[in-house]
């Protein structure tokens, strides 16, 4: 008796043990999370910049996602992939995290889905049409693949759908699952961040106009606060995060380089889109023009830094369109749009984070880009033309009526051609070893800077819009009026803006590369029937199988007693 006694309270003890053992784990998981990524592309882990900023939130972040409803198998990877990240954020973000899946398609009214539908475009989401045909049925489907994130009385839509539209639609779809962190993070940033980063705009030196700078004014001030800077009149750059000189045509004095040399040596950042060469577009037509070298009194400068932008023109096969007129019906013109080589449309990209996923980007009348020996300076190529490119030296012919000849491949034969580096490093300056210019303090001279970083595109009109003529209002940067689609253009300065003014390092998360591991469609259906008895068959003849052997396993184990 007094031993069941005994044995009684042991098992109450050990189970009282276990019971309070299985509270302090759970306490112990709830306060110090451990998560392990088993993945072998580690696509359920974010960067440290992420988590350091989710951990420092002050406030509850609200993020909506239109990703709700019933999607192609595509689209639930990418809303599935949305719904993990966010988890995860909230792992990190605790309750300052708030999330919801919205579907746009639920309004009481066709009035009311419209309305709601125009509000999200107007906040930068926008809708596309997808066509899926699931077992013989088309259908089609209008999806907002894009989320909203607000902080406090800010707000910031994140499109969700992005990638190069050159690759099919699962590999879009992958690149935009790989992008899920990068995107929702940069919103998150940019809606939380206290004061914005400061770029100055460069004028004075024949620079395009306010109104062919519309759209890239309006694209910085999405994130940045921008000024308008003239050298002449500014005494010193120190206060910017980051300068741009935008498709200058007077050439720069040299004072006005000291200031912009001094800048690079006490760490800034400098973005050039520049052309090596000049011509009037608009006399391309009737006997054509001819493109000359310009003289920016900047290739001293650029060497000095590792670069040098060539005196010659590309010309690409894979190219935008150019307006000609090819015929008269009765008295009036007929246009064609015809392709224009030196339009290149930019879809190859060098390895970085800048430019991983990006959609094409558009230039014209473009130049090839050497690089030379500057100790100290790492330099990365981020664009280049197609492989079926080729360049011509200065002096260069340009003449829309040579389009009316069909163009020969075989001539476009001398591959690509870097038109665009990033230059990181310590640089030396241009006026090591020479006489400064007259009026500057020589006793602040720097003659090697901190780490800084150079962008350098060979192309000015990369960064200018084009004008509505019947209107006269500028359109968005990156938009083709003729194609009537928006390049990438916009995300290429902001990438290579975030990515120069990144101290946390949240654009890494650019650089995250998910494998896709598509099905053979073609085996799929030819198999299909196959696989699916052997699925509904299997496991039932295991399971006869196994229960026939422990049936006569038994039988003969008891019929011998």
């Amino acid at each position: 008796m007094v031993k069941g006694a005994k044995k009684k309270w042991n098992d109450i003890m050990l189970a009282g043990i276990v019971l309070v053992g299985i509270i302090l784990a759970n306490i112990l998981a709830a306060n110090f999370p451990v998560r392990v990524d088993l993945t072998e592309d580690q696509r359920y882990t974010i960067t440290d910049a992420t988590k350091q900023m989710l951990e420092n939130l002050e406030d509850v972040v609200y993020v909506e996602v239109y990703l709700e409803g019933d999607f192609p198998p595509g689209f639930q990877r990418l809303q599935k992939a949305v719904r993990d990240k966010l988890e995860e954020f909230r792992i990190y973000g605790g309750r300052n995290i708030q999330y919801k899946f919205i579907d746009p398609t639920t309004a009481k009214s066709g009035a009311a889905r419209n309305t709601f539908y125009q509000s999200l475009a107007e906040k930068g989401i926008q809708p596309t049409n997808v066509f899926d045909d699931e077992n013989g049925k088309k259908t089609e489907k209008l999806i907002f693949p894009g989320a909203v994130i607000s902080y406090g009385d800010r707000e910031k839509a994140a499109m969700l759908l992005k990638g190069n539209m050159s690759a099919s639609s699962d590999e879009r779809l992958n690149q935009s699952v790989e992008g899920v962190e990068y995107e929702l993070a940069s919103a998150l940033r940019q809606v939380t961040a206290g004061e914005k980063s400061k770029i100055a705009l460069i004028k004075g030196q024949g620079e395009i106009d306010s109104l062919s700078a519309a759209g890239l004014t309006n694209t910085l001030l999405e994130s940045f606060d921008v000024f308008h800077v003239t050298l002449s009149n500014k005494l010193q750059l120190t206060g910017y995060d980051a300068i741009i000189i935008a498709k200058p045509t007077i050439p720069f004095t040299e004072p006005s380089k000291y200031k912009l040399d001094q800048y690079l040596m006490a760490g800034g950042n400098i973005l050039f889109f520049i052309d090596a060469m000049g011509i009037n577009p608009d006399s391309v037509g009737n006997s054509g023009t001819f493109a000359f070298p310009m003289n920016l009194n900047l290739d001293n400068q650029l060497f000095t830094y590792g670069a040098r932008i060539n005196n010659n023109l590309i010309q690409d096969l894979t190219s935008g369109r150019q307006p000609m007129v090819v015929g008269n019906m009765g008295d009036q013109p007929q246009v064609q749009l015809i392709p224009w080589p030196f339009y290149p449309l930019i879809n190859k990209f060098g390895d970085h984070p800048i430019v991983k996923n990006l959609n094409a980007v558009a230039t014209r009348y473009i130049s090839s880009i050497d690089t030379v020996k500057a100790v100290g300076v790492t330099k990365t190529p981020l664009l280049f033309t197609s492989s079926y490119s080729r360049q011509l030296s200065a002096p260069v012919r340009v003449n829309i009526n040579d389009m009316r000849q069909e163009l020969n491949p075989q001539f476009f034969n001398q591959g690509s051609f870097p038109v665009a580096y990033l230059f990181e490093g310590k640089f030396n300056s241009v006026f090591k070893n020479r006489v400064l210019p007259p009026g500057v303090d020589k006793a602040s001279f720097v003659a090697q800077g901190l780490p800084a970083k150079i962008m350098l595109a060979a192309d000015g009109d990369m960064v200018r819009n084009e004008i509505n003529p019947r209107t006269g209002q500028p359109f968005p940067l990156g938009f083709d009026p003729y194609a009537q689609y928006t390049f990438s253009n916009p995300e290429f300065l902001l990438n290579t803006l975030q990515y120069m003014l990144d101290d946390r390092g949240i654009i890494a998360a650019r650089a995250k590369e998910i494998k896709i591991r598509p099905l053979d469609m073609v085996k799929v259906n030819n198999e299909r029937t196959f696989w699916q008895i052997f699925n509904l068959v299997l496991p039932v003849l295991v399971i006869l199988i196994v229960g026939i052997i422990i049936f006569v396993v038994r039988r003969r184990r008891f019929t011998q007693f």
